[in-house]
């Protein structure tokens, strides 16, 4: 296969000789006392064109392109498959050396570690590659921790928590030689018939902020470069389709989509961002200079790097039709703002070399995206003169010994587990109970459903077991995943248990019914176990690429649901999915529903600890519920005009909004107090609250607070959530919360563009969801109109007395 890649012999640029540097003295980018953007300019300045071009893309060793296995449009992107000819050259990034294939922890970092002497011998400066990594359920390697997918995350409420996980993702990622992780996603959700719902945290941007947030600080505080995506509007995209056009308006773009990597940027520290596949009016994220250099450089102040979504840059020429070749599209590209090509080079390669040689692409592009590539290499450690290429897994080990190794890596110690256990117990959501949860320990329990003995319906599509794994069919999964059939014993020894299937997830063949049905009707309860499956390019229900028409369960499971429903056995529906799904009847006839959004390797055995009542529900839903399988969008995010009305015939109204969650006990909201009830638009209002818990057991409250602004100068959603606190309490405990509320908190963006805040009557509803607001203070912002920028305040300020 012709890659069409560098070659030693080109004759226009013959690699430097590595002795071709002064030997006097150690150079100034090895010299840990400057700066690292005095130490890039210093290496800048010595390097060659195609030095220069080299280190901003990556390499994928050992991927297919034969097949579209990880990557959308994989199979159309050659790639090099022999790093000889790059090498003499450098190297910026390799691409995914865990998770491209299964390998043992500790020969994938022995691998990597050679690798990685192989790319600093090579080139004359010694300077090793960047090494990233999927992470957005955990580290994306073989036999590492499965961790909970972000709706998960969205679920608990729990940002603190979020972080924990994430400086241990982290942990492990460094410790086998890892710089950089992939994640978090920031996409707000719009639709839920986009597949990568279990990729997002939420709907509503304040939630999704504050917890993507905490995920790159915790990610950070390892040492690993977390990177924000997608920068920005993917999940917009019209009819929930994945990769597809995006039509929304500047104001939902900015007060929507924007607020959660604003946030993260001014707060957590992130050091990469990476580019959107799609195109907002016609302006692909790639080539938009006002989104990635004007907007994310000159106003938030970012400084790192920017690197392409895999195949993104390619993709202004295949898809987007903005370029006529490949040398144009990584000119707009680089004009834009984007300084890495990944997942390998394509149109950074000899496109560009041609490109700069004869005038079309300034150079000055190549020189302003390596300033901020070396920049962070220089952070890393990759230019100091004592770089090692060992990492931590691997020092004081017998490197000289490969089998020796095999098995002394640990990327799923009982620490991470108990991470992933807690993650998940806080995340699932009770959103229904007729008084038939908790289950009784000698209860005879018919467990049915497509996800009752299926292992890896707790994981996402970017679990290894499922992203890499499914590709690899004879390779054990690498972790251990309890079905909930197993978990279900576990946790209720003396029950009698049968199970059914009943049903595929997404076949049509209803045979199984029959056999569901006995079992059903020979049983105290039924929990029927319903959802997902994970997987990619349509070979799953969620994940990416596999979208949905509507949001009807897979396949025969509402008929399956209806026909329990109708065998006069209580029935307990237990989700384990990737998305919000109508559940039709059950919203009304389920004796309980239980929603874990694909809850990872410790989730099951989550759920069946909610089931028994061992744990207590404190889950909320960060997505809303549908009432009906058509009728998108369904967020609780919607001006007036996106709410039910008597001039439509369809009703967008959900069957549990955004924020809702049941618990085994009772809380008794009082005593709210406004001490202002006027405050300038630069000031701030001072509440408190009282939430006392009156039930027979401890438990968990979200305290939601929500803003109504009932008159604004442009449309305004109904109410936006602007904070939230957990409050564990225990029986009949009761715990005082003040909350200040900035003004700047009101916000929006105006008609002229400008973010203002307005003078004028706003209601504060401290809430147990969207739909239970449980007190209202009426409160006003007096004074002018005040205009605000990225500087706003962006919390309310609670506390627990």
């Amino acid at each position: 296969m012709n890659h069409n890649v560098y070659t030693a012999e080109t004759p226009a640029d013959t690699a430097p000789a590595a002795d071709s540097l002064p030997a006097a003295g150690a150079p100034a980018w090895q010299d840990t006392a400057l700066a690292p953007s005095e130490r890039a300019e210093a290496l800048i300045a010595e390097m060659t064109l195609r030095e220069k071009i080299a280190q901003l893309f990556g390499v994928w060793v050992g991927a297919s392109d034969e097949g579209g296995e990880v990557a959308p449009y994989q199979h159309e992107m050659e790639a090099p498959t022999d790093l000889a000819d790059l090498l003499p050259y450098g190297l910026g990034q390799l691409t995914r050396p865990f998770g491209t294939a299964p390998v043992d922890p500790a020969t994938g970092a022995l691998s990597l570690l050679r690798t990685q002497r192989r790319i600093a011998d090579a080139n004359r400066f010694g300077i090793p590659a960047v090494a990233h990594e999927e992470c957005l359920a955990g580290f994306a390697a073989w036999q590492a921790t499965a961790y909970p997918v972000p709706l998960s995350w969205g679920a608990t409420f729990n940002p603190g928590l979020v972080r924990e996980m994430a400086a241990a993702i982290g942990r492990d990622m460094r410790a086998v030689g890892i710089h950089q992780g992939l994640a978090p996603v920031l996409d707000v959700v719009r639709d839920a018939r986009w597949g990568r719902v279990e990729e997002t945290i939420g709907e509503d941007p304040y939630l999704v902020g504050t917890v993507g947030t905490a995920y790159v600080q915790g990610l950070e505080s390892a040492g690993i470069v977390a990177t924000l995506k997608h920068f920005a509007g993917y999940s917009a995209s019209r009819a929930g389709r994945n990769l597809a056009p995006v039509g929304m308006g500047t104001r939902e773009r900015a007060d929507v989509i924007l607020p959660p990597f604003e946030m993260a940027v001014r707060e957590g520290g992130v050091r990469s961002v990476m580019h959107a596949y799609t195109d907002t009016d016609g302006v692909p994220s790639a080539a938009d200079d006002r989104l990635l250099t004007e907007l994310l450089r000159d106003t938030w102040g970012f400084t790192g790097t920017v690197v392409a979504d895999y195949f993104g840059i390619a993709f202004l020429k295949t898809l987007h039709g903005i370029a006529g070749d490949w040398a144009g599209a990584a000119r707009a590209a680089l004009a834009a703002g984007v300084d890495v090509e990944l997942p390998t080079v394509k149109t950074f390669g000899e496109p560009l070399v041609e490109a700069v040689t004869a005038g079309l692409v300034p150079e000055e592009l190549i020189d302003r995206a390596l300033r901020r590539v070396l920049s962070q290499k220089a952070e890393l450690g990759l230019l100091d003169a004592d770089w090692s290429p060992v990492p931590a897994a691997l020092a004081g080990a017998d490197l000289t010994d490969p089998a020796a190794l095999r098995g002394t890596v640990d990327l799923d110690p009982a620490g991470n587990r108990a991470l992933a256990r807690e993650l998940a117990e806080q995340a699932v959501v009770l959103l229904r109970n007729d008084g038939t949860l908790p289950l009784a320990r000698t209860v005879r329990i018919a467990l049915v459903g497509p996800n009752a003995e299926e292992p890896t319906a707790v994981l996402g599509c970017y679990a290894f077991p499922v992203h890499v794994g499914s590709q690899h069919p004879d390779v054990p999964l690498g972790v251990r995943l309890p079905t909930l059939r197993e978990a279900l014993a576990v946790e209720f020894p003396d029950a009698e248990i049968v199970t059914a299937p009943g049903a595929g997830i997404d076949t049509a063949d209803t045979d199984g019914f029959a056999q569901a049905l006995a079992a059903a009707r020979d049983a105290d309860v039924v929990v029927l176990a319903l959802g997902d499956r994970a997987g990619l390019f349509g070979r799953g229900t969620s994940g990416e690429g596999c979208d949905a028409e509507s949001l009807e369960l897979p396949g025969v499971q509402q008929q399956l649901l209806d026909a329990l429903l109708d065998s006069g056995t209580p029935v307990v529906v237990t989700l384990l999915a990737g998305r919000p799904y109508a559940l039709g009847r059950a919203v009304t006839e389920a004796a309980g529903i239980v929603q874990a959004f694909f809850p990872g390797e410790e989730g099951t055995g989550a759920v069946a600890r909610v089931l028994s009542g061992r744990v207590n529900p404190a889950g909320r839903l960060p997505v809303s519920v549908p009432g009906r399988p058509g009728v998108q969008p369904s967020t609780y995010l919607a001006a007036r005009l996106g709410e039910a009305t008597d001039v439509s015939s369809t009703d967008p109204t959900a069957a549990y909004a955004f924020g809702h969650g049941l618990s085994y006990t009772e809380f008794e909201w009082s005593d709210l107090v406004v001490m202002n009830e006027q405050a300038d638009t630069s000031g701030e209002f001072h509440l408190a609250l009282t939430v006392r818990n009156t039930g027979e057991r401890e438990g968990t409250e979200i305290v939601q607070l929500y803003l109504h602004d009932p008159v604004a100068s442009v449309v305004q959603p109904v109410q936006r959530l602007i904070g939230y606190l957990r409050v564990t309490l225990a029986a009949g405990e009761a715990r005082r919360v003040p909350v200040t509320v900035p003004a700047d908190l009101a916000s929006f963006t105006g008609r002229d563009g400008l973010r203002i805040v307005e003078p004028g009557a706003l209601e504060l509803r401290f809430a147990a969801s969207s739909t239970d607001p449980r007190l209202t203070a009426e409160v006003t912002l007096t004074g002018p109109v005040r205009t605000v920028d990225h500087t706003r305040r962006l919390h309310a300020d609670f506390h627990l007395m």
